[in-house]
């Protein structure tokens, strides 16, 4: 990639590479080359959840554990690293095979959903947990300043229910796929069924945690969260 292309990019990102071919790595699918961006994929998918996490403890300890919950998987979730790819304009400076590209690979929302956590990836090599989680906070400031508060007071199920029946639809039908372990350490696998055949599995310590994330899991589905 021509050097003034990384120069922009790394301004667009807020961080400078030491090492630029971890970034050129993280910018190449498996498409066009052999050595590419699938293992810091990995690498930043599990950073980024560690970070928000770490940020959504520290500034919203007003919170619980299943509002922090709601509130990470929304952030970390494919559609709003898309969003966040679409904003840095990530699709030019993509590797990507001929295929690929004619495909319109430079838009597709996976691709970019994973360029942006390979590149959390890299920024971690190339520095330290400290800096990438600087530059991650940057990435989500406006994001986590307008976090919707009142869409938190009021429980999954109940949102979902209450979606539904303003779109005039059956409301959700939930049961108990199955139930294993000590009376005392259960869990609990619950379906969720929605529109009478969509069907969101979930698993919990306890049935109304099963069925709460179940319920949010269809709220993210139907593009309500």
């Amino acid at each position: 990639m021509k050097h003034i292309l990384i120069k922009k990019l790394q301004q667009v990102l807020g961080y400078n590479f030491k090492k630029q071919e971890l970034l050129n790595q993280a910018l190449t699918h498996r498409s066009a080359s052999s050595k590419h961006n699938e293992r810091l994929e990995f690498l930043g998918d599990a950073i980024l959840n560690f970070v928000m996490t770490n940020i959504l403890y520290k500034n919203f300890s007003h919170f619980d554990e299943g509002q922090m919950s709601r509130i990470r998987s929304k952030l970390v979730q494919g559609h709003t690293l898309a969003k966040i790819a679409y904003e840095f304009n990530l699709g030019i400076y993509l590797k990507l095979g001929q295929g690929e590209w004619n495909n319109g690979g430079f838009s597709k929302e996976s691709i970019l959903t994973n360029t942006i956590e390979a590149i959390i990836g890299s920024i971690f090599l190339d520095s330290n947990i400290k800096t990438v989680e600087n530059v991650i906070q940057i990435w989500y400031k406006k994001r986590l300043k307008n976090i919707h508060f009142k869409n938190l007071i009021k429980d999954p199920k109940t949102r979902l229910q209450e979606y539904l029946q303003s779109k005039c639809l059956s409301l959700p039908v939930y049961f108990i796929v199955q139930a294993y372990g000590e009376a005392h350490n259960q869990l609990f696998t619950v379906c969720c069924r929605i529109n009478k055949t969509e069907e969101i599995i979930s698993v919990g310590t306890s049935r109304k945690k099963a069925e709460q994330d179940a319920a949010y899991q269809a709220l993210v589905k139907l593009g309500i969260e």
